[in-house]
């Protein structure tokens, strides 16, 4: 007969090897990132020579934006909005790759390793090295080769890297729409102030996090516009919220953006001219220009009145307005739904729209008579505060949160950078997965890309 000791020394040794091994889940497992270096030219060197990049882009800056230099200031968040702001930033949307690379040098679960990563984060700022293509004449005919010099790097400097998991497992920011780097390489003539990064054939399998995605995005995956609010504790996320929640909206409608009339019947001249006749209703802040670019006061102070924002198209779907309407409170009216439904899903879950949000399709208001304000007014107050307060809920998930911010700010909601990185990984497992099962046709299957965790 077995001794009754003897056992139950055995489960004691059993339990408590289960507590060691088994027993504790991982934090890290799934989640670490090596962090690639690159040589200088592929980042840092492109912010210290500054002077020598960014007048490309403002050959003649308006009186509201910050000197060049200046906006490289705070890790890319830029410089505060007014000496006494500890949240507000005067954010240049191009310096994104800037701070998010700050942003994910502080995550935990990094390794030194590649072999140990389960992804891999290329810290090339693709929007700031392709302004010389798409600004100088002189290059336009090379705007092809633009990632052409990194592609030589990532192939030749330890190729085991890049070749584990064929680049499935890598991931980097682009600040810009993806439209604007998708031109084909062999385009004749080439198209001003396009580049071909993402048709090089050795950046096929990665993937890139960009503003807006195309309408096949198994490249690349868009993340929110960085807005010019960056807190770094939770009570300065809070104070904000609170404003926004208590603020006094007489307005019903506002439209934020350039006001210059189109040639051809189109969304934003119906909103023109809808506003124009209707100043009881409608706040129109002239963006003309890039008077906001650089000026988060002129437009959050009127969206903190308003109740609804329009987000009309512009040259592209997307609008960086749609983020600064949810952190003020004002409920996005779309007009189509690439503007958002089908490009954010990582940060705002598609099926919620309708909680924090107004559709009027574009065709009806250009073509079909519909008017704007009449919409918006017939919806009744306890649903237009439902909505509001939706919508804040939202704010933390689209915000980019300052880098060294506190833990319990961290800790309490996942910010913009946080869910954009959880996708690439979420992604990224999928891929090597499908790989590793021996079925590459599940690689670039999108079923889990809409999840919002």
């Amino acid at each position: 007969m077995p001794n009754p000791i003897l056992l139950l020394l055995a489960v004691a040794v059993a339990a408590a090897a289960a507590g060691e091994g088994g027993g504790t889940p991982d934090p890290c497992a799934g989640r670490r990132i090596h962090i690639r270096r690159l040589p200088p030219r592929f980042n840092a060197q492109l912010l210290r020579h500054c002077d020598a990049a960014f007048p490309l882009a403002d050959p003649s800056a308006p009186a509201t934006s910050s000197p060049p230099c200046e906006s490289l200031v705070n890790h890319g968040l830029g410089p505060r909005t007014h000496a006494s702001s500890r949240s507000w930033y005067r954010t240049d949307t191009r310096l994104l790759e800037v701070f998010f690379h700050r942003r994910v040098a502080e995550r935990g679960c990094l390794v030194a390793d590649p072999a140990l990563a389960d992804a891999v984060y290329l810290p090339y700022y693709a929007g700031l090295d392709s302004l010389p293509y798409v600004l100088d004449p002189a290059l336009l005919d090379s705007s092809a080769q633009h990632g052409a010099e990194l592609a030589e790097f990532l192939a030749r400097d330890k190729p085991q890297i890049l070749a584990r998991r064929h680049g499935h497992d890598h991931f980097l920011v682009l600040a810009g729409s993806a439209w604007d780097y998708s031109q084909p390489v062999r385009a004749e003539a080439r198209l001003w102030g396009t580049t071909s990064l993402l048709r090089l054939p050795a950046f096929d399998n990665l993937t890139f996090l960009t503003l807006e995605s195309r309408a096949w995005p198994w490249q690349e995956h868009a993340i929110p516009h960085p807005t010019s609010f960056h807190p770094a504790s939770l009570p300065r996320l809070r104070a904000w919220l609170a404003r926004a929640r208590r603020s006094r909206r007489a307005a019903l409608m506002l439209f934020s953006g350039g006001v210059s009339r189109p040639s051809r019947p189109n969304i934003r001249g119906s909103i023109l001219a809808e506003c124009a006749n209707r100043t009881d209703a409608c706040v129109v802040v002239d963006c003309s220009g890039g008077k906001c670019s650089h000026d988060p006061i002129r437009y959050m102070r009127p969206m903190l009145h308003a109740k609804f924002c329009l987000q009309p198209p512009g040259d592209t779907p997307t609008r960086r307005s749609t983020f600064d309407a949810i952190l003020a409170g004002c409920v996005p009216v779309f007009f189509e739904d690439a503007a958002a439904r089908r490009q954010y899903g990582w940060h705002l879950p598609p099926e919620r729209y309708d909680e924090f949000s107004v559709y009027i399709p574009k065709e009806s208001v250009v073509f079909g008579g519909v008017k704007i304000a009449e919409t918006l007014a017939a919806v009744n107050e306890t649903e237009v505060r439902r909505m509001r307060e939706r919508a804040l809920e939202m704010a933390p998930r689209v915000l980019y949160r300052r880098h060294g911010s506190t833990a319990e700010l961290s800790e309490m909601a996942k910010d913009a950078v946080d869910l954009a990185v959880d996708g690439a990984l979420r992604r990224i497992r999928k891929r090597v997965r499908a790989l590793e099962d021996g079925e590459p046709e599940r690689i670039y299957s999108l079923e889990d890309d809409a999840v919002a965790s």
